[in-house]
């Protein structure tokens, strides 16, 4: 697939490995100012341009085999382009492939400005027959920037609820359910000066049953600050997670799908 490389005077074509959208219902898309302090992110576009960001999951595969999505299938590779509101050009796709025995293994990428600089990164869940899942962030020219250790034995894997600054200091979290179906661990890490740090660690909760091909919970802000919603161990409550003095759950109320959707929208049934 040819793909036009927006330029201010002059462009010229590339060749795409993969379709620049990704697996249909695989991608996230993120809008981000071109201004930086001291210039600008891309110098094809003005300086004061509010660009786009898409990152998509593309290549289906069956060779991990774990199936926990149900009928989404895994996927190989990763692809990332930008570009303008109403122009239907995009930059050159930059992507990158994972070796065999390793996969992405998420519904779609994640979407967060991690280090300030108003660009976001992309969130990646990435498997491997070794050593089961870690989380990734990339850069917009799908360069690795940092991972978690992986959780170590084939066939174990993490849910994604969202990234914020949730404890307020400045640096933003990223939050996800380690082995959402066996351990159900509320993990949380930090991204600081490139590489992710885990600041807490809450048993007894988790946001995916095997099989459903969604993610139960993510971040929520009603007016007071970043919350962390998902469902008990056992599924029967809804639970929100703050920072007040350390970490501090409550249950919201019994839970239903519809429930929880009504959470994160902050109008509670």
């Amino acid at each position: 697939m040819a793909c036009l490389w927006l330029a201010p005077a002059s462009a010229w074509t590339c060749e795409a490995r993969y379709p620049e959208r990704g697996l249909p219902g695989r991608a996230a898309e993120a809008s981000f100012s071109n201004r930086t302090a001291s210039g600008r992110h891309e110098d094809w576009a003005a300086r004061d341009a509010q660009l786009q960001l898409h990152a998509a999951y593309a290549v289906e595969t069956d060779e991990y085999g774990h199936g926990v999505l149900g009928r989404l299938r895994d996927a190989k590779a990763l692809t990332i382009h930008l570009s303008s509101p109403g122009d239907p050009r995009i930059t050159c796709p930059a992507e990158t492939t994972l070796p065999d025995g390793a996969v992405f293994e998420d519904i779609a990428p994640h979407l967060a400005d991690l280090d300030g600089d108003g660009l976001p990164e992309v969130i990646a869940v990435r498997s491997t027959v070794t050593d089961g899942a870690r989380l990734e962030v990339y850069d917009r020219r799908a360069r690795l920037l940092a991972a978690t250790p992986p959780i170590g034995t084939r066939n174990r894997w993490l849910a994604v609820l969202g990234a914020a600054d949730l404890d307020g200091d400045g640096y933003i979290e990223i939050a996800y359910v380690d082995r959402p179906h066996l351990a159900k661990v509320l993990r949380i890490w930090r991204y600081r000066d490139g590489t992710l740090t885990e600041i807490a660690a809450l048993p007894g909760l988790t946001n995916h049953r095997i099989g459903e091909e969604f993610i139960t919970g993510g971040l929520r802000d009603c007016g007071s600050g970043p919350e962390i919603v998902l469902a008990s161990a056992d599924w029967r409550q809804i639970i929100a997670l703050r920072h007040d003095e350390g970490w501090q759950s409550r249950a919201l109320g019994r839970f239903s799908t519809n429930a929880i959707a009504a959470e994160l929208a902050c109008k509670p049934l």
